[in-house]
């Protein structure tokens, strides 16, 4: 859970808006934010990433669409709908919390890795289960390495190719217990991207023994 200082609040037109002391990283629009410890405003509470756009908010339009006047920079911001009347920008001491999310790889690089289509939907689903298993993974994999990442880019082609082959890994091995399913009396086929390779691509050493 990563939680960040809170410095400014306000709401305008059903949407709430804070505005963050420290840049956050991993926080995507949809994301589920918890903000507490406000005094001044009451925009306290579970709220769902609406924006992530750095302008002043002026309200929205006809068609319910946000605008904003790009002539005024608010760095760190976050809209949420928030229903209630309107307050002016204040000073106001309360953090932000929410679980950050890794998003190197999407669906399609896991897809075009594998080379085929979903049959069903739920097959799509169980691919965006596996990227977002991989992507979460991969990034904390890092982290226990030693590297300091942003979430919401792969830092390279070699990391996001090894995360892209740790979900696809994770689909093919879908029904099965410690490897892909495989008709052959022999034993199971040998996986074609073996973790070692993974963590290698990863930038992350052999994996230590206790």
């Amino acid at each position: 859970m990563a939680t960040y200082t809170i410095t400014h609040a306000w709401r305008v037109d059903g949407y709430g808006v804070v505005q963050t002391l420290e840049n956050f990283d991993g926080l995507i629009v949809g994301s589920d934010i918890n903000v507490s410890g406000l005094s001044q405003t009451n925009l306290n509470g579970n709220h769902v990433v609406a924006s992530l756009t750095n302008f002043e908010l002026t309200g929205i339009n006809d068609e319910g669409d946000l605008e904003f006047d790009y002539d005024v920079y608010r760095p760190n911001q976050v809209i949420f709908a928030d229903t209630g009347d309107n307050i002016d920008r204040t000073t106001d001491d309360g953090t932000m919390q929410y679980t950050p999310t890794c998003t190197w790889v999407d669906n399609d690089d896991v897809l075009e890795y594998l080379g085929i289509d979903p049959a069903t939907a739920n097959d799509t689903a169980f691919v965006t289960t596996c990227v977002s298993a991989a992507n979460s993974w991969a990034s904390t994999r890092r982290r226990d390495a030693g590297y300091f990442d942003a979430l919401n880019t792969a830092p390279d082609g070699s990391v996001k190719l090894g995360t892209t082959m740790y979900a696809a890994n994770l689909y093919r091995v879908r029904g099965s217990v410690d490897g892909y399913a495989s008709y052959d009396t022999m034993g199971t086929v040998t996986p074609i991207g073996s973790l070692g390779q993974v963590l290698q691509l990863l930038g992350c050493g052999r994996p230590q023994v206790g």
